[in-house]
C-alpha cells in the first residue's frame, strides 16, 4: 500500500483547534511534523498527538516518517509552506512509489477575514513602536482626511470605475480603523474599539431589517423604506424631524435634505422669498433654496445636477486651454 503523505492547510485567522473532522483523523492517525511551533500544534499536541518540529530536510524528514509508519502529516505554516510543498511535489513526480500527495484544508478563511489582518495592522501602526504620524493624529485632525477618501469613492461611483471605488473604500476604511484603534486610548472610560463599531453595525441591520431576520413579511421597496423609517424613530428621542441631518455636507445637499425631511412629515413651510431679503448674500441663498425646492419638485437631485453642470464647464475650459496658443514667457 502505497504511504500518505498529507499537506494540512489552515486558517491562521480562525481559533487554533477549529479543525474539520477529516483534519483531526489525520492528525490523529499518523506523525505529524511542521517547520514552527506555535499555537495550532499546541491545540494538536493537547488533543493528543505528537508534533515534531523540523527546521531543516523536511521533505526528506516527510518521506521517511510516511515510509516507517505507511503515512504522515504536514503542518503547514501561516504562509502555507508554498515552498516546500513544491519541492515535495517535484520529488514524488520524479519518484512517484514513495507516497501519494494529499492536500487538505483542515480550515479556511471565512468571508471578511481579511479585515482582521487590517485590524492587526493598525494595531500595529497606532501602538508604540509604530507609525509616529498615525500615533500623533486625533478624530479632529482626521476628520478632512474621510471626507477626502469619500469624495474620492464618489468619484469613482461617478466614473463607474470599479477597480478604483475597490481601492478608494479601501482607503475609507484605513480611516474607520485608525478612528477606531484612536478611540481605545480615550480617557476616563470614553474608549471603544472596532469590535464596538462592528458590533453596533450589526445589532442596526438585525433591528432595523425584520423582514429579513424576524420574519415579517417583505412589502413593496417603498414600505420597506417605511419601516425602516419607523423602526428609526423609535430607536432615537428627537425633537425635531430635522434632527440627525449632517449639517457639513455641502450646503446644496443640505438644502435638499432639509425640504425632504419637511416633505416627509407634510409640513408645507415655504422658503423664504429672495425679494424679503435685505442682503445680496440672503437674497442669494433664498435664491438658491428655491431653485432646489423647485429640483425636488421635479425629482431631480440638485446637488448631481451642478456637479454635471460644473464638470461640463471644466471640460469646456480644458478644451479652451488646449486651443489658446501659449503666450510667450
Amino acid at each position: 500500500m502505497t504511504a500518505r503523505i498529507v499537506l494540512l492547510v489552515t486558517s491562521p485567522r480562525l481559533p487554533a483547534g477549529l479543525l474539520t473532522s477529516a483534519a483531526w483523523d489525520a492528525v490523529r492517525s499518523a506523525p505529524v511534523l511542521t517547520g514552527v511551533d506555535g499555537e495550532l500544534t499546541r491545540a494538536v499536541r493537547t488533543a493528543g498527538a505528537e508534533v515534531r518540529v523540523v527546521t531543516e530536510g523536511a521533505t526528506q524528514a516527510l518521506l521517511d516518517a510516511a515510509a516507517t509508519h505507511g503515512g504522515a502529516v504536514w503542518l503547514a505554516g501561516p504562509a502555507g509552506d508554498e515552498a516546500l510543498a513544491r519541492e515535495l511535489g517535484l520529488r514524488l513526480a520524479r519518484q512517484p512509489g514513495l507516497a501519494e500527495l494529499e492536500l487538505m484544508y483542515g480550515s479556511w478563511d471565512p468571508p471578511g477575514a481579511r479585515l482582521l489582518d487590517a485590524v492587526e495592522v493598525m494595531d500595529r501602526l497606532a501602538s508604540p513602536g509604530g507609525d509616529p504620524w498615525k500615533r500623533a493624529q486625533t478624530h479632529r485632525s482626521l476628520a478632512a482626511f474621510l471626507l477626502e477618501e469619500c469624495y474620492e469613492a464618489y468619484d469613482a461611483i461617478s466614473a463607474d470605475d470599479t477597480d478604483a471605488l475597490r481601492e478608494e473604500l479601501g482607503d475609507v476604511l484605513l480611516q474607520v480603523l485608525l478612528h477606531a484603534r484612536l478611540a481605545e486610548d480615550l480617557p476616563d472610560g470614553k474608549g471603544w474599539t472596532v469590535d464596538d463599531v462592528a458590533g453596533g453595525l450589526v445589532d442596526k441591520m438585525v433591528r432595523r431589517n425584520p423582514h429579513v431576520f424576524s420574519g415579517e413579511q417583505a412589502g413593496t421597496i417603498e414600505e420597506i423604506e417605511a419601516n425602516w423609517e419607523r423602526i428609526k424613530r423609535a430607536e432615537k428621542t428627537r425633537e425635531s424631524v430635522l434632527d440627525g441631518i449632517a449639517l457639513s455636507q455641502p450646503a446644496l445637499a443640505l438644502a435638499a435634505k432639509v425640504l425632504d425631511r419637511a416633505g416627509r412629515v407634510g409640513l408645507a413651510v415655504p422658503p423664504p422669498l429672495a425679494e424679503s431679503q435685505v442682503d445680496p448674500e440672503a437674497r442669494l441663498g433664498a435664491s438658491l433654496l428655491a431653485t432646489v425646492a423647485a429640483a425636488r419638485q421635479a425629482g431631480l437631485d440638485p446637488e448631481a445636477a451642478l456637479r454635471r453642470a460644473a464638470l461640463a464647464y471644466a471640460e469646456a475650459v480644458r478644451a479652451a486651454e488646449r486651443a489658446t496658443p501659449a503666450q510667450p514667457t
